[in-house]
């Protein structure tokens, strides 16, 4: 099934979408987006991922986007390509001007989405384990705002793909770790889930969210602080969380294992919570 768009109301598909050279996504990444995972035909964690949207589109001043009207379109481009096991994706320009660093006056956004079927390749891996490289976080300090600057992370993605590894952590100088290349990631010790505090140059991350809702639910302690690069070697479980990816374990770092080189008892655990959420999700529970 090929991926069908919707472009400012127009549904077509992917290949046939045509878009000015002088867009403002296209020349400066003037532009924020957002992907959302589809199970039988159902977005998942939907009111989510728009309230993460319509925060986005405030931060870097885009107005003029009818929110509720794109949640329309998303629906009926899922409708008319009859997708199930598929991912949307989103994005929102300013528009169409004259190359100029300011923003233009009077120039309506440009709202794309398209649908495609999503054929599960972590599968494997949440039942296995995933390698990661650790990697500095080159990205711009505006990384809570889910813009279409993703230079940083394609760098650090690039290097986790010729290191042959699944993700890339990302750490500042001081050996901080904020967060992952296109991944949120927690660290387990002693039964206690890390995670980067919000408040870092971090992505208010949607799948986070959940995974620490769920963990909250299961009795599981939740710690908010900044590990550092230094003390992965000393964690009891790593694991990776996002649209895509659901809860996938990490068993090896810059090339050494964690622990045992297994998937932890947390993340199995969460693991399966996850599992049961979307089966319930998907069957109107």
């Amino acid at each position: 099934m090929n991926p069908l768009a919707n472009l400012n109301g127009q549904i077509l598909p992917l290949d046939e979408v045509r878009i000015s050279p002088l867009d403002r996504g296209f020349l400066f990444g003037d532009a924020v987006y957002e992907v959302l995972r589809v199970y039988h035909a159902k977005p998942w964690l939907e009111e989510e991922h728009f309230q993460r949207l319509e925060r986005s589109l405030r931060e870097i001043r885009i107005h003029g986007v009818d929110v509720a009207r794109l949640r329309r379109r998303m629906h009926e481009t899922i409708r008319a390509g009859g997708f199930g096991e598929s991912t949307v994706y989103l994005q929102v320009t300013r528009g169409a001007a004259p190359r100029k660093h300011a923003f233009p006056a009077d120039v309506a956004p440009l709202e794309l989405l398209w649908v495609q079927e999503y054929h599960d390749t972590y599968r494997p891996l949440c039942e296995s384990g995933c390698a990661v490289v650790t990697y500095p976080d080159i990205r711009w300090h505006r990384a809570d705002i889910k813009s279409t600057n993703l230079l940083g992370n394609v760098l650090a993605n690039q290097a986790a793909a010729e290191a042959g590894c699944s993700e890339a952590l990302l750490y500042l100088p001081d050996g901080t770790m904020t967060e992952a290349s296109h991944s949120t990631f927690f660290a387990v010790k002693n039964g206690a889930l890390h995670t980067t505090p919000l408040k870092a140059n971090v992505l208010p991350s949607i799948t986070r969210a959940f995974v620490v809702k769920l963990a909250q639910e299961a009795r599981v302690e939740i710690v908010e602080r900044y590990v550092q690069r230094k003390e992965l070697g000393e964690m009891d479980e790593l694991f990776l969380v996002g649209t895509t990816c659901e809860v996938l374990p990490i068993v090896k770092v810059d090339g050494a294992p964690v622990r045992s080189g297994q998937p932890g008892p947390v993340t199995r655990q969460l693991q399966t919570i996850y599992t049961e959420k979307v089966r319930a999700f998907v069957q109107g529970r």
